[in-house]
C-alpha cells in the first residue's frame, strides 16, 4: 500500500494511470504523451510496476501497460477507514459544542 501511495504521489504516474485504465498502451505512446525523455517515461513506468499498479506486457518489441486496480482498492480501503474514523470524531465535537 505505501508503494502505491508513493506512485501515486507524481502528477505524470497518475496521468499514466488515466492513459492505462481501460486498455493496453504500448510504452512509446505513453512517452509521447509527456513532455519529458522516453528514459523518464520509463521509470515512471518502472515505479508503477513495482508498485503493482501496473503490468507489462511484450508483444515483440513492443511493451504494453495496462493498470492493475488492486493495489488502489486496498489504498481505497485504508483511506475510507481513515476519513471515517475522522469525521466520526467531528461529528462527536460538533454535537458536544451543540449541546452546550
Amino acid at each position: 500500500m505505501e508503494a502505491a501511495a508513493g506512485a501515486l504521489a507524481d502528477p505524470i504516474r497518475r496521468r499514466v494511470l488515466e492513459l492505462v485504465r481501460d486498455t493496453e498502451v504500448p510504452a512509446g505512446e505513453l512517452a509521447a504523451q509527456f513532455p519529458v525523455s522516453r528514459p523518464a517515461v520509463s521509470r515512471h513506468l518502472r515505479v508503477l510496476r513495482e508498485a503493482g499498479l501496473v503490468h507489462e506486457r511484450r508483444e515483440g518489441r513492443l511493451r504494453l501497460y495496462r493498470a492493475d486496480p488492486a493495489p488502489l482498492a486496498e489504498l481505497r480501503g485504508w483511506l475510507d477507514a481513515y476519513w471515517a474514523e475522522r469525521l466520526d470524531a467531528l461529528k462527536a465535537l460538533a454535537e458536544e459544542e451543540g449541546a452546550r
